[in-house]
């Protein structure tokens, strides 16, 4: 067990310098921190040797051989930087005895704020008019939107967030339908209904992404649930990239089936988000054939990221290590320790 005046070393993988700079603000002088831009992977495993904690994003690998070598270095507590942990083979975790912890919830207003600017931006096509009028090209034609107000918008997941959305369209006058296998008391409260995901699916003329990536919700989005939607549909995906089938999102542009699409993550993002390829060619050929076309708007995993939500994100990830040491390897549930069944 770890004293709380015990030096803690601390690798910390994916960590941009805009991370670095708001986890040194909350480590204090017990903690011997090591910052590295690299994802972790089969290749930078190695930089965790003699780190009791390491801190991983995302698109970090944490799969069962990078866990085995983790705990061989000694490696005793996984703190994500994140809520998700799809990346994580936590029934390995939970063999070797890796303690994995999580931030599970930062600034939901980041996520549900870029949600709502993805729908606006690809109504109204503030992207294009922007690029026009530094142009000086004024003509509105192509620049058609629609009004907000009165439409029907389709949310699947009732957590902070998706609530969060569901009150902010709201207040456009939007209709409001919420999907999510548990009894939501506060959407009730919020005045959003709560319907089944085929009621969802073929009613709403918007439909936003907040529900976490598991066996069952991954490309939750594919041939056959497009198929059930209204034709022009927008898609919104701010929550994991796995629950659309990027091969069905293509064929279903294709057909003008979706009308929009905004997405914040992508399925195979990990090779390619959080870093510059301005200068590369991109291999991911349903990626760059998503980009061709006019009505989507891709941004690269930004949604959470404010000020606030950093803030909030490197404050918990260090109460969360903090917690651990003082708790000690054979402690009870942390926290934000995530449930391994």
């Amino acid at each position: 067990m770890m004293s709380d005046n015990t030096v803690t070393h601390v690798v910390s993988f994916s960590c941009k310098e805009y991370d670095e700079q708001a986890l040194c603000r909350v480590f204090d002088e017990t903690i011997h921190a090591k910052y590295l831009e690299v994802p972790l992977d089969a290749n930078t495993v190695v930089y965790a040797k003699q780190a009791k904690v390491i801190t991983a994003f995302v698109n970090d690998d944490l799969s069962a051989p990078i866990l085995q070598q983790l705990n061989d270095y000694g490696v005793e507590l996984i703190a994500l930087r994140c809520a998700g942990f799809n990346n994580v083979d936590l029934a390995e975790a939970k063999r070797l005895g890796l303690r994995v912890v999580r931030v599970p919830a930062y600034s939901p207003y980041a996520v549900a704020e870029h949600t709502i600017g993805l729908m606006l931006a690809l109504n109204r096509k503030f992207h294009k008019a922007y690029n026009r009028v530094r142009d000086g090209n004024f003509a509105l034609k192509g620049l058609l939107g629609f009004d907000m107000h009165g439409k029907t918008v389709g949310i699947v997941g009732a957590g902070r967030i998706g609530r969060l959305v569901g009150k902010m369209l709201k207040a456009f006058g939007c209709h409001v339908l919420i999907y999510d296998p548990y009894s939501c008391e506060a959407c009730k409260e919020l005045g959003i209904k709560q319907v089944e995901l085929n009621t969802l699916f073929e009613n709403a003329d918007i439909i936003t992404l907040h529900c976490p990536l598991t066996p069952e919700s991954t490309h939750l989005i594919n041939d056959q649930s497009i198929a059930t939607m209204k034709k022009g549909v927008m898609l919104i995906n701010t929550g994991r990239g796995a629950l659309m089938d990027s091969k069905a999102l293509i064929e279903g542009l294709k057909s003008k089936k979706i009308g929009y699409l905004g997405m914040d993550v992508f399925e195979r993002e990990g090779a390619l988000f959080f870093e510059d390829h301005s200068c590369e060619i991109i291999y991911d050929d349903e990626f760059e054939r998503l980009l061709t076309f006019p009505n989507v708007l891709v941004t690269g995993h930004q949604a959470y990221f404010t000020e606030e939500a950093l803030s909030h994100i490197a404050e918990t990830t260090a109460q969360n290590i903090y917690e651990y040491r003082k708790q000690g390897k054979d402690s009870k549930r942390l926290l934000n320790e995530i449930e391994i069944s």
